[in-house]
């Protein structure tokens, strides 16, 4: 009875949990489609024009949304103006839940609504938009009223219209045919701070000729990228013989680079040219249209049409990857950043990882199989990918610079201290392992789980991804960008995680293999567990080279190497009889002892290179030349400083190039040891001013600087010409080797100038 007491609680004591868990799901599930929604402004968009004697509006509404034609009229706000009967366009039919059977608009669609002067004719015109609309998935909006502007044609006296070109006169040959400000009707509207939608309403019996469509602008602050037209239909023309017309109302895509990202007011030079049916053809137009943009996410240039061959900036490695994640499937995208990550798995920042995930198989003892490495090594990946891809999407959305964050001495000395504590675990100081309580709950939770093993292995690879952050590459870069200027976080946030997996699949096989490979059992497995912990203790030293003096790091690496070579016997006695395995071991640790001994005498000389540790006893011209060879970088703090900068090295003619560095950088570090001492560089910037922005504080000036160019961290170099503008597309982002680096500069410093101007 009693049993079946508890089983009748237990069973109610669960049900109540799943409709507790399914209510949750529920309200998770409205918030979240609450918050899809779109904006009414974002949902039902529109662009007005003037043509003399109506105003058109051009409405585009986004997929899964639509207006209501009963809900939609308008009305004049000037005086002097009224509106005079106007006809709204044919909808489609709509039983609507609200209002019964209905007709709506959908996607986009033409509205003339023609106006009368009385007295003398404004300059411009206000005009009423009353309108409301619904979204498919059940949001209904509240009634709108919008206030919309726009500029009035010229005219010759009260009222009348001057057209540029008049066709059809009384009583002339053209008499049938309308002026051409009547049959191709443009309007212009931005999508964004980035993008301009042309729109050309052509009337019916009229075609405009696809190749004459072409848009321009005399504005130093902006760059007109490549005008996206849709295919024409073919036509054997009279005129011009085949050709590409419209008959149809034209959308074209006209993607922009700013300057600067303020909002701003833009005009335009929109050419056209079209013909008649029956006939006659109209004369080539241009009109200076004015249209809005709001402020900019991004200022980077953009590829421009080519005009010939090698016309044209470069698209940066960074731009080509964001623009992969935003216009390719998921899945393609994915793919390709999956590669991008795979490609870093083999880089300085990453391979450290391999020690970490090595030492915590090695922790397990004499029983590893390769299906539990397997499983220890893809616990450790998952740890890395999800917390270094929450990190980039929170960095993202929030303009956080995480790799400062992370990077901070605090943060580098507690998990350099974590890997001592690792270390000396693997020496066999003490058990390193959870507490007998939480062991005992893990395992009556999951017994799979090896004294809760594998989350741990899930725990030090999210602290793992911490030291992914040091290293800034063109992969993340435009996650990041992605993410920052699109808001697309589902899309970044992909990328950003299968660019993780990619760097952690070399670890799936290091786990793999572990099983075959490590000893099971003896002393052997004391040498391998030793091993581990030298490891750890390196990336202890290379996680505190960032912030230590390369001499103090220097010796750092001495007494390890040097204890090293202890450890392998290098001053142990041999017999006669021993075996050629503890020969050899006994012979590289004597060299390693060796080599200790000399990096710790070169470090106290003040040495700091491993491969040169005595260096520093060199005097006179040895160390005279050594320091011809480095580059002579001006530092700069703030974004006048650099503009100041700029204009004097282009009024000398000169080039510039700025390198943003910190201190904790080790691709900076990279940088400046191995590719700025290059021969080859230092000819390519012969002419060209070096400046350097140390970010290494990050305070409030350097986020200013980062931000004028959309930099997420170093190590980031920009390029500028003799005439002082950005040379867009030459970007570096990351390592780059010395020869590839010096034919980037050749080509850079001797790019014509695109469109970030200094001001």
């Amino acid at each position: 009875m009693i049993d079946l007491e508890q089983k009748l609680r237990s069973t109610l004591l669960w049900q109540r949990l799943a409709a507790l868990v399914a209510g949750l799901l529920l309200v998770c599930s409205a918030t979240a489609q609450t918050e899809d929604f779109l904006k009414p402004q974002e949902a039902f968009r529109y662009a007005l024009s003037d043509t003399g004697q109506a105003f058109e509006i051009d409405f585009v509404i986004e997929d899964g949304y639509y207006l209501y034609k009963s809900k939609l009229s308008f009305a004049s706000l000037t005086p002097g103006i009224s509106i005079d009967q106007y006809e709204l366009p044919t909808g489609v039919a709509h039983e609507d839940e609200y209002f019964g059977a209905q007709e709506v608009y959908r996607q986009r669609f033409f509205v003339s609504v023609p106006y009368t002067v009385r007295g003398n004719r404004p300059a411009r015109a206000q005009l009423e938009l009353r309108l409301q609309g619904c979204a498919d998935l059940g949001l209904c909006y509240t009634p709108q009223t919008w206030t919309a502007d726009v500029e009035l044609l010229k005219t010759s006296g009260p009222g009348k219209l001057s057209l540029d070109t008049n066709f059809g006169t009384a009583g002339g040959a053209n008499a049938d045919f309308l002026p051409v400000d009547e049959v191709f009707i443009p309007t212009l509207m931005a999508r964004d701070g980035n993008t301009v939608e042309l729109g050309i309403r052509v009337l019916p019996g009229y075609y405009l000729y696809r190749d004459k469509i072409a848009v321009q602008t005399s504005s130093d602050r902006v760059q007109l990228g490549q005008l996206e037209l849709p295919a024409g239909e073919k036509k054997i023309d009279e005129w011009f013989g085949e050709m590409q017309v419209f008959h149809q109302d034209v959308f074209a895509v006209l993607p922009l680079a700013r300057a600067t990202p303020e909002a701003m007011d833009l005009e335009l030079q929109i050419a056209y040219q079209g013909c008649a049916d029956g006939g006659i053809c109209y004369p080539p137009v241009t009109k200076t249209m004015r249209v809005s943009l709001p402020a900019a996410t991004t200022v980077s240039a953009l590829q421009l049409p080519a005009t010939g061959a090698g016309s044209g900036p470069p698209v940066s490695e960074q731009a080509m990857l964001a623009k992969v994640i935003t216009q390719s499937g998921l899945l393609a995208a994915a793919g390709v950043f999956f590669l991008a990550g795979l490609g870093l798995a083999f880089t300085p920042c990453v391979l450290p990882m391999v020690p970490i995930l090595s030492g915590i198989i090695a922790g397990e003892g004499d029983n590893v199989s390769s299906g539990r490495g397997f499983a220890l090594a893809l616990s450790y990946v998952m740890g890395m990918s999800l917390v270094y891809t929450a990190a980039g999407v929170v960095a993202a959305a929030a303009g956080l610079q995480m790799q400062a964050a992370f990077n901070q001495p605090w943060v580098l000395i507690l998990f350099s201290s974590l890997f001592v504590l690792l270390a000396l675990g693997m020496f066999g100081l003490f058990d390193l392992q959870m507490p007998s309580a939480i062991q005992s709950r893990l395992a009556g939770i999951s017994g799979t789980q090896k004294s809760g093993t594998a989350i741990g292995a899930f725990v030090m690879g999210a602290l793992s991804s911490l030291v992914v952050t040091a290293c800034v590459a063109p992969a993340l870069i435009a996650a990041l960008t992605v993410m920052a200027q699109t808001g697309d976080m589902l899309r970044g946030g992909t990328a950003l995680f299968a660019m993780s997996l990619g760097m952690g699949a070399p670890l799936l096989l290091v786990g793999a293999a572990q099983g075959k490979f490590l000893p099971k059992a003896g002393a052997w497995m004391v040498a391998v567990k030793n091993a581990f912990g030298f490891m750890m203790l390196g990336l202890a030293i290379w996680m505190l080279s960032r912030i230590l003096p390369d001499s103090v790091t220097l010796a750092l690496w001495a007494v390890l190497i040097f204890m090293g070579g202890v450890f392998l016997g290098g001053l142990t006695t041999l017999d006669a009889q021993a075996s050629g395995v503890r020969k050899l071991g006994k012979g590289f640790g004597l060299l390693a002892i060796l080599y200790g001994a000399v990096l710790l005498l070169g470090a106290l000389a003040g040495g700091h290179s491993l491969l040169q540790p005595l260096a520093g006893l060199s005097a006179g011209r040895a160390n005279g030349a050594a320091t011809e060879q480095k580059l002579a970088f001006r530092r700069i703090k703030t974004v006048d400083d650099l503009d100041r900068e700029i204009a004097l090295a282009a009024a000398n003619g000169k080039s510039a190039m700025l390198d943003f560095y910190a201190d904790w950088c080790v691709s900076c570090i990279e940088m400046e040891k191995y590719t700025f001492n290059d021969r080859a560089v230092q000819a390519a910037l012969a002419n060209t001013v070096m400046l350097q922005a140390d970010v290494t504080v990050n305070d409030a000036e350097d986020q200013k600087l980062l931000q004028r160019f959309g930099v997420f961290g170093p190590p980031t170099i920009i390029f500028f010409g003799s005439d002082g503008l950005q040379r867009d597309g030459y970007e570096v982002v990351g390592y780059m080797k010395a020869e590839k680096f010096a034919e980037h500069v050749r080509a850079a410093v001797a790019a014509s100038g695109t469109v970030t101007a200094n001001r």
